[in-house]
């Protein structure tokens, strides 16, 4: 199918089961994320900007209750859900669709001439997804550099836009345009190396992209977008509506960068096998590569420090067994017997495991403990990294944990029950009202 029929005519019926299940898995994860990431210092900071800089109407911030435009509202929403390194991911694009998609999707509600129902918020949601890991991995096939999941995941929330105000075609092709060229084209490893409340420019993405959207509506020019309609790329587009990408999303347990995830879990995975209590670990070695050997830091500052870090989650996990905004922020930060552990995990980089990334992330893990006894897990993937691997339990358990951070339980329980029987709603405005309730 042609991209611009898709990104307007799909409809939940047209949708394979498996990409169906996907959708949902996607929103509801994403949704999790952003309520845990409310407690961050960075989405306090960026709420409190939105409403001062992106006054309007139509579009609320999360948990707030406090009423911003569309791009403001997408901007803080995204920016919160990228606060908390506990969103899906795409391994072909090396970044995140929904952290913007999402958050585009609940602020361009108010848009429609008519109500919204379940099922096509969820086509919406699928749609935008295609329409941002093509662009993805099509940025990622024409530059040189590691540019922020913003970057191309604009390009979806400017789809979404362009769907909910019944842009023609010539419009739609110029929302793209414009949200291709104004996406935030920022380099990755600079947040890596220095970690910052920056993160994955996801926030930003989802701003320019409904602001794209908006301004293609009044009449603003920014046809073509390369990553849609150069010929050299076509290959990319042509299977639209018959492969579906979305259905490739992992999804994490930990609240870290995805390159620490199989560290942890090998660490985890040690532990409990042999019953190994922190307190009798000398030295963890850590196998993996390149680019998770960089995330080195042991006496993290703040959250973002924390987030991309290896040597630091991994004691974290070994004394908690879980990585949330507890483990990565406040008082936690300085938790004495944490940052002992944490200066006895070693990064070491494995050439074969570095060659095969990006297509595998893997880690292998060597505890020693103090009677001197040697423990290996062999290599580890990320724990949720395929499909395989996870399952609507894992994700049930996953979204309870993150929404009872922040939500009185009457609250969170009647969020989930909305939320996993979304396709039956008549009207998805009373599931946006709870989002943005303030607590």
């Amino acid at each position: 199918m042609h991209i611009l029929p898709f990104i307007h005519q799909l409809t939940w019926v047209n949708i394979p089961a498996e990409a169906r299940r996907y959708a949902k898995w996607c929103l509801i994860d994403t949704l999790g994320a952003g309520l845990g990431g409310r407690q961050t210092e960075l989405a306090h900071i960026i709420h409190d900007f939105a409403a001062a800089a992106f006054g309007g109407h139509g579009a609320h911030l999360w948990q707030d209750g406090r009423e911003v435009s569309a791009p403001g509202a997408a901007l803080a929403n995204g920016m919160t859900i990228d606060a908390l390194d506990i969103h899906d991911g795409y391994k072909p694009t090396k970044g995140h669709a929904g952290a913007a998609l999402i958050p585009a999707l609940f602020a361009t509600l108010s848009l429609a001439q008519t109500p919204i129902n379940g099922e096509e918020l969820l086509a919406t949601v699928a749609m935008s997804y295609e329409v941002a890991l093509r662009a993805g991995i099509a940025l990622h096939a024409t530059v040189n550099d590691y540019h922020t999941s913003g970057a191309w995941n604009a390009l979806g929330c400017a789809a979404i836009t362009a769907r909910r105000l019944h842009l023609n075609a010539e419009q739609t092709r110029h929302a793209l345009g414009i949200a291709e060229y104004h996406g935030p084209r920022s380099q990755m490893m600079r947040v890596i190396d220095d970690p910052t409340m920056l993160k994955d420019g996801s926030g930003w993405g989802a701003m320019a992209g409904v602001s794209a959207g908006l301004m293609a509506a009044g009449g603003f020019t920014g046809a073509p977008a390369i990553t849609v309609e150069a010929p050299t790329l076509a290959h990319l587009w042509n299977d639209l509506g018959e492969r579906w990408h979305i259905t490739g999303q992992y999804f994490k347990p930990y609240a870290v960068c995805y390159w620490a995830q199989a560290p942890i879990a090998g660490a985890l995975k040690i532990q409990q096998t042999h019953g190994i209590p922190a307190e009798a670990i000398r030295r963890v070695r850590v196998y993996t590569f390149h680019e998770a050997v960089c995330l080195d830091w042991v006496k993290p500052n703040n959250t973002e420090e924390a987030q991309y870090s290896v040597p630091f989650p991994v004691a974290s996990a070994l004394m908690d067994g879980q990585l949330g905004p507890a483990q990565l922020s406040g008082a936690a930060l300085n938790n004495p017997r944490v940052l002992s552990l944490a200066e006895r995990v070693e990064l070491i980089e494995d050439p074969a495991l570095s060659a095969r990334y990006p297509a595998e992330r893997v880690a292998r893990v060597v505890i020693e403990t103090t009677d001197g006894r040697m423990f290996e897990s062999g290599e580890v993937m990320p724990r949720w990294d395929s499909p395989a691997s996870i399952n609507e339990a894992d994700l049930r358990e996953k979204f309870r944990w993150l929404a009872h951070i922040g939500l009185p339980a009457a609250r969170a329980t009647e969020l989930e029950q909305l939320l996993w029987n979304c396709e039956a709603l008549p009207d998805v405005m009373p599931l946006a009202k709870l989002l943005a309730e303030a607590v």
